[in-house]
């Protein structure tokens, strides 16, 4: 679900003269008056101009040039969502709070623009832009040398056990989530987005909601979870021999619980085009470009946590039937063409290996 793909400098709408026309769910003049009103020492010389980030299958994402600096806005998704989800507030809280802990973007401002509907007729919130590339398929492997890749693999297991160790109390987070209960919680929560979202049969899918709900396990630790953690939520730059993970992004899912679901959820997509191919399927870790095995990055995450991490097939069914809730509820908006920007027909075909990958993880059989 990656919203935040860095567009190429010649990216449309970026280097037109004057002001852009209004990209989808965000007025450009709007945000230009707000900007001049609220942060004028941040409000360039010239008009704004802005594009939609590739992506958009869930909280849509702009690249905003013509500020002093450029910045980057977050809004939630056009049409059916959770009303708990795609929390503009809560995304740019744990942002601000994790600046300097791990990398994230510096944050500007939020505001809810509901009443007002002079930017985007939501919460939105807008922050600095980070120079990086995001790694959403393999042919951008090419940039890098595979030892770097591999580097980079151990690097993103080790921000996660980064994050794992913060302690919420300090970082003003300690009323962010409720750790206790949490995988029931979550169970019951993502059932209940199934169930909203439903367009049509989907038995895999239903299995194995049933077999987790069945075997939830106790947690044994909790801590801030970022809710989809994978490469590409991230940015990376550096040189092709030395990447480096620039910034964490895509903070919508975070709360605080059980942090084997990060892990469950990297592993996931450690292997996501493996299960499903390249339709629709996010990611750029495949075999032979140099990243380490997932075994290895769950080893330098113990390292790093000074923890041993215990099975963790219950996580990485969970992750499974997460995502393919998830794009479940894509499908359904796509249906209702509620959906922005392109691949939104490929997304529903990928519910069924999910769930049949996940069933397969957690067979007590196997």
């Amino acid at each position: 679900m990656t919203d935040a793909h860095v567009p190429e400098p010649d990216t449309p709408g970026l280097d037109g003269p004057g002001l852009a026309p209004d990209v989808p769910g965000l007025d450009v003049a709007g945000l230009a008056r707000w900007l001049a009103r609220e942060h004028p020492g941040l409000a360039g010389a010239g008009p704004l101009r802005a594009a939609l980030i590739d992506g958009g299958r869930s909280n849509l994402t702009y690249r905003v040039e013509g500020a002093a600096a450029p910045l980057v806005l977050r809004r939630p998704p056009l049409g059916h969502a959770l009303p708990t989800a795609h929390d503009m507030r809560r995304e740019h809280r744990v942002i601000s709070a994790l600046r300097g802990t791990i990398p994230v973007p510096a944050t500007v401002d939020v505001v809810d623009d509901a009443e007002a509907g002079e930017v985007t007729g939501t919460v939105f919130f807008v922050m600095e832009h980070v120079d990086g590339v995001v790694l959403d398929h393999p042919a951008k492997n090419a940039d890098w040398a595979p030892e770097g890749l591999h580097r980079l693999g151990i690097e993103v297991a080790e921000v996660l056990a980064d994050l794992h160790a913060a302690e919420p109390g300090p970082l003003g987070l300690g009323d962010f989530g409720r750790p206790d209960g949490y995988l029931d919680r979550q169970m019951r929560t993502w059932r209940r987005q199934l169930d909203a979202s439903r367009s049509r049969e989907v038995p895999d899918l239903d299995a194995l909601g049933a077999r987790l709900a069945a075997d939830v396990p106790v947690s044994a630790r909790s801590g801030i979870v970022h809710g989809d953690y994978r490469l590409d939520n991230m940015l990376v730059a550096g040189p092709p021999d030395a990447p480096r993970i620039a910034a964490v992004l895509d903070w919508e899912m975070a709360t605080l619980g059980d942090p084997l679901v990060d892990l469950g959820m990297l592993g996931m997509y450690w292997r996501i085009r493996e299960m499903a191919g390249d339709a629709g399927a996010a990611g750029a870790i495949v075999p032979g470009a140099g990243y380490p095995a997932f075994a290895e990055a769950v080893d330098a995450y113990a390292a790093r946590a000074g923890t041993a991490v215990p099975d963790l097939r219950w996580y990485r069914s969970f992750a499974c039937y997460k995502l393919a809730v998830i794009l479940e509820g894509v499908h359904f908006r796509f249906n209702k063409g509620q959906t922005v920007g392109e691949g939104f027909d490929a997304i529903g075909a990928l519910v069924a290996p999910l769930a049949k990958e996940g069933l397969w993880i957690s067979d007590p059989t196997r």
